[in-house]
């Protein structure tokens, strides 16, 4: 009886497809060695990052630098393209800290690419607000794109969590910049765009610019925004 309930199911398979379109927590959480992400393969950040490093590390107390493990991984995944095993062992040599403390970070955040990713790396939000807005229908519609596009490896493609734009839903990242307000013809137009170096971010349908109301009013007191001062005692 004690067997059936301690005993662990069997890990799910890696959800994926050959345009790297997986969900985040599929994501497997244990390294494996390829020929370009392994032990062996040293990183060694740039003369310029160097200095960027030196700014970082001046944030923190000279006791506390594993503060500054996130921003070195970032800065080192900017540089060398993902986040590989020999960018963890560096930052856990400059943060001096085992690299066990690097690893576990990089392998919670999902922004951490710890596999090579394409020039253009996209990721769709099919969280709450994104898939009541057809997510689910933009990401479908990224995936095709990408699965007959992406003969020279251009793109890659991700499926993640809440973007925090929930406003300009449905949202997609590509290289960090936010496309929003998207469609199913949006998203491929985007990342036509992308390719040939004309993508405008923002939002990609209707006539806003940001995330105001489009063709309504922007308050609900009138055509002028509310001020509080005009309902609130001024003898207090």
């Amino acid at each position: 009886m004690l067997r059936r309930f301690v005993s662990v199911p069997r890990t799910l398979p890696l959800r994926a497809t050959n345009v790297a379109a997986v969900r985040s927590h599929h994501i497997v959480g244990v390294h494996r060695d390829t020929k370009v992400n392994n032990q062996k393969t040293p990183f060694t950040f740039s003369d310029e990052n160097k200095k960027e490093i030196e700014k970082i590390l001046a944030k923190y107390p000279p006791q506390y630098k594993k503060g500054a493990i996130m921003p070195l991984l970032d800065l080192g995944q900017h540089q060398h393209g993902f986040c590989s095993i020999g960018v963890m062992n560096e930052v856990a040599k400059i943060c001096e800290v085992p690299p066990m403390r690097v690893y576990e970070v990089a392998s919670f955040y999902t922004m951490f690419q710890r596999e090579p990713i394409g020039k253009c790396h996209v990721g769709v939000c099919t969280n709450i607000a994104c898939m009541l807005h057809g997510a689910e229908d933009v990401f479908a519609a990224a995936k095709d794109f990408v699965k007959n596009n992406n003969a020279d490896g251009y793109y890659s493609l991700e499926e993640v969590e809440c973007s925090g734009a929930c406003t300009n839903a449905p949202v997609a990242e590509v290289n960090n910049i936010y496309f929003e307000d998207l469609t199913s013809e949006g998203i491929v137009q985007v990342l036509k765009d992308f390719k040939q170096g004309k993508a405008v971010p923002g939002p990609y349908a209707g006539k806003r610019k940001s995330c105001e109301p489009e063709g309504e009013k922007t308050s609900l007191f009138g055509e002028k925004a509310f001020d509080v001062r005009t309902v609130t005692r001024t003898d207090i």
